[in-house]
């Protein structure tokens, strides 16, 4: 195996003789002799055989070919530092990886900005991510799969904190057979028209959430499917708000204008896997959840 003939410090010294314009201003803000500096360009030049500086009256510049060579050096040299700092983080107890589960039920624009800001405060840690229905949140926890759930329950064995409540409607296209009827609507005026509902993708103890009275019923994997049956005028549906506001203000979906029940709630909450067990990255997820959380609750304050 060839071993490199230069180090990462030397081309980081000729940076910064570029930089700052000469080998004294160099040492200065490397806190290092000017000696120390002139020795790591010299010892670099010769390893590599060519001159990478020459004179620009009282200034340092980069020769031709050292302008070319410093260039790859320089990725070179920042992902040193990056693999360092990242070492510093992991010896201080900060996860490789956090593994999230969220269910689809969280609004997307929330989950977006929460991502984001992780990707800043925890640029070296991973994020793994499962999308996840009801009680899919449930098994991952129990199973040992993931170290934060965002979930529409807190199984026996678990504590969680309330996020949110999700609001649902029930909402039809306008050309839909029960908006025809000009009245207000009964359960029983509901049950020959086909319905559309999510799949719960638990295994352990799928459960069903709302009314499933419909005699016709089309259970779909994804929430955008089921927006998608009920935009075509296939089906009716209760639907997440957060993910229709559009929709109603365009006029895409109406609201059922049913007796009781137009809208339910779900509670959304928070829960770590371990507490005692969960790393400083897995806390900061946390954090970032509650915020985005507390966020878009106060938007929607009247």
């Amino acid at each position: 195996m060839k071993m490199p003939r230069t180090s990462a410090n030397e081309w980081r010294v000729l940076q910064a003789v570029v930089e700052f314009g000469g080998f004294a201003q160099a040492a200065q803000q490397l806190h290092r002799s000017q000696s120390s500096v002139s020795y790591a360009i010299s010892q670099l030049q010769t390893r590599l055989g060519l001159a990478l500086l020459e004179p620009d009256g009282r200034r340092m510049r980069l020769t031709p070919a050292g302008e070319v060579l410093l260039k790859d050096a320089a990725q070179l040299v920042n992902a040193l530092e990056r693999l360092e700092e990242r070492a510093i983080k992991l010896a201080q107890g900060w996860e490789a990886e956090v593994r999230l589960a969220v269910d689809t039920l969280f609004p997307t624009p929330c989950l977006l900005s929460v991502l984001a800001d992780f990707a800043g405060a925890c640029a070296d840690t991973r994020l793994a991510l499962h999308e996840v229905v009801m009680s899919g949140a449930d098994d991952a926890l129990y199973a040992g799969q993931i170290d934060l759930a965002v979930a529409t329950g807190v199984p026996p064995g678990f504590l969680g904190e309330w996020l949110m409540d999700a609001q649902f409607v029930a909402v039809a296209a306008p050309t839909h057979p029960l908006h025809r009827l000009g009245r207000s609507l009964l359960a029983e005026d509901l049950v020959g028209h086909t319905q559309a509902v999510v799949r719960d993708s638990g295994h352990r103890a799928p459960r069903d959430a709302g009314w499933l009275g419909a005699r016709q019923r089309w259970t779909v994997s994804k929430g955008e499917t089921s927006l998608a049956a009920v935009k075509a005028g296939l089906a009716f549906a209760w639907l997440p708000l957060d993910s229709i506001r559009d929709a109603l203000e365009d006029g895409t979906l109406l609201p059922l204008p049913l007796r009781s029940g137009q809208h339910r709630y779900q509670s959304i909450y928070l829960i770590e896997a371990d507490p005692a067990q969960s790393g400083p990255a897995t806390r900061q997820l946390g954090v970032l959840f509650k915020n985005a959380a507390a966020r878009r609750n106060d938007a929607l304050q009247p």
